[in-house]
């Protein structure tokens, strides 16, 4: 009886299902024409004279190199300064039941998004030509005090408005949206509890809304750190314009012009890296928490990783 109770559950047993994986011939013929791509670009890439990497070596920390980082850097952190604090004013003004705040702002934005940024910083440099002198004083009269607008904007302050004055349009734009997107019954319910429009915004919408705006805040800084050589239109010394002078003199274009592009690429990868921990930082207790900028080694999810095969 046994025997043939075990039988017939052995029988009755489902066979195992032998899994055939799925064949991705596609993908292996893209991998071996990304090898030769990049076994092509490594081999011209060491072999070739013209990009004379002892030259690079030679000027990659040379004193006048370093000095144009120094000042790309500084306008980088302090256009983003004024960029950061003006978009934020600029977007609660764009937000205000006033419409002639509203309309200001958004003339603001119309105007410097509109038009080139290389045509604005010429426009600074050159405004003595329109304004010689300028003054503070009471409208229609007297003047209280008085500065010669080339000693007052010089080239750095004139970068400085350029850059600045343009990103404080686009961040205008960025921080508007993440207003935008933290639901409008908070703000009632603050203001249900006594809480002011001021004390609204800086304590309930703008620590939500920084979820939102942190990640193309990143990306301007990014940008803006590359923005900065369009200063080289009204001589201002940075680091394109420190590798320019120097190739100018010696010939060595190429060679000069990968100094600073490893410089650049060096800085933004440092920025990148940045933006994920503040983006991590902005986005705990929530289920997108951990979602930071990695470059090279994107964490996996666990249940993911577990369920592969």
């Amino acid at each position: 009886m046994t025997s043939t109770a075990s039988s017939s559950e052995e029988r009755a047993r489902p066979q195992p299902i032998e899994a055939v994986p799925v064949r991705h011939p596609g993908r292996w013929l893209a991998v071996a024409v990304l090898a030769v791509l990049a076994a092509m670009l490594v081999n011209t890439i060491l072999t070739n004279p013209g990009f004379r990497w002892p030259v690079v070596g030679e000027y990659l920390f040379s004193p006048p190199v370093l000095n144009g980082l120094r000042n790309t850097l500084i306008l980088t952190v302090l256009s983003m300064a004024i960029g950061v604090v003006g978009g934020v004013a600029l977007a609660v003004m764009r937000l205000s039941p006033n419409p002639v705040l509203s309309g200001v702002a958004a003339l603001y934005i119309w105007l410097f998004r509109g038009t080139p940024l290389i045509a604005q910083l010429l426009f600074w440099n050159f405004l003595a030509a329109l304004y010689p002198r300028l003054s503070l004083g009471v409208p229609f009269g007297p003047e209280f005090i008085s500065f010669d607008t080339n000693t007052l904007i010089n080239q750095f302050a004139a970068c400085l408005l350029g850059l600045g004055l343009n990103e404080a349009a686009y961040m205008a734009e960025i921080v508007r949206g993440g207003l935008l997107s933290v639901d409008e019954g908070q703000s009632e319910a603050a203001g249900a509890l006594g809480m002011s429009r001021a004390q609204t915004l800086r304590r309930i919408v703008l620590p939500q809304a920084m979820r939102v705006i942190i990640p193309p805040t990143g990306n301007e800084t990014i940008s803006m750190l590359k923005t900065t050589s369009l200063v080289v239109v009204i001589g201002y010394f940075e680091l394109l314009t420190s590798v320019q002078r120097i190739y100018s003199t010696n010939f060595q274009t190429i060679p000069l012009l990968i100094v600073a592009a490893i410089w650049y690429l060096a800085l933004t990868s440092i920025l990148s890296v940045g933006q994920g921990f503040v983006e991590r930082h902005y986005g705990r207790g929530t289920s997108r928490g951990d979602t930071g900028a990695r470059l090279f080694f994107p964490r996996r999810n666990p249940e993911q990783s577990a369920g592969a095969v």
